[in-house]
């Protein structure tokens, strides 16, 4: 069995004192299609979740067609749940991008106010083809962002539009 490298223990503790970067590498990281980082990630899940903060989270999950206001609406209850003092986590399921297999649509751009928040914290990550506006790695992304934040959003992408699973911690 393979065991964890001094930096990936060192990124989970990173992770779990609040760095946002820990955060989006230990995400991209679950993401990888590289069996060793994926593994090694597997190590972050684990200290994630027999260290993190005992307290209620929530995860909502939101899907629609284009146009429909997932975006707006998100943005306004993330805002709204921050001034209250909860941390948000907002982890958005785009279409791929068939050259690089990123995200194509970022609603990250469409949630300006949000994502200047330093209560909040918006990820697009790329549905990599699949459908149902969940990417193969979407609950673990969540579990990782239950180590810092209160709520997490994820907004869902039906077969033509972004989709957004939101989810509160």
């Amino acid at each position: 069995a393979k065991m964890a490298l001094p930096k990936t223990m060192d990124l989970a503790a990173r992770l779990l004192a609040g760095e946002r970067a820990a955060l989006a590498r230990a995400i991209t990281m679950v993401e990888s299609t590289n069996r060793d980082i994926y593994a090694q990630s597997q190590f972050i899940m684990k200290h994630v979740a027999e260290n993190r903060p005992a307290r209620p989270t929530q995860r909502i999950g939101m899907s629609g067609p284009p146009g429909a206001g997932k975006s707006t609406f998100i943005e306004a209850l993330g805002n709204y749940l921050t001034k209250t003092g909860n941390k948000v986590a907002v982890l958005t399921v785009d279409p791929s991008s068939t050259v690089s297999g990123g995200s194509i649509l970022g609603d990250k751009t469409r949630m300006t106010e949000l994502s200047r928040n330093s209560n909040a914290y918006i990820r697009p990550s790329p549905s990599s083809g699949l459908l149902g506006g969940v990417a193969r790695n979407t609950n673990e992304s969540i579990m990782l962002c239950e180590g810092e934040f209160h709520a997490s959003y994820t907004p869902s992408m039906l077969a033509s539009d972004t989709q957004s699973l939101l989810t509160m911690f």
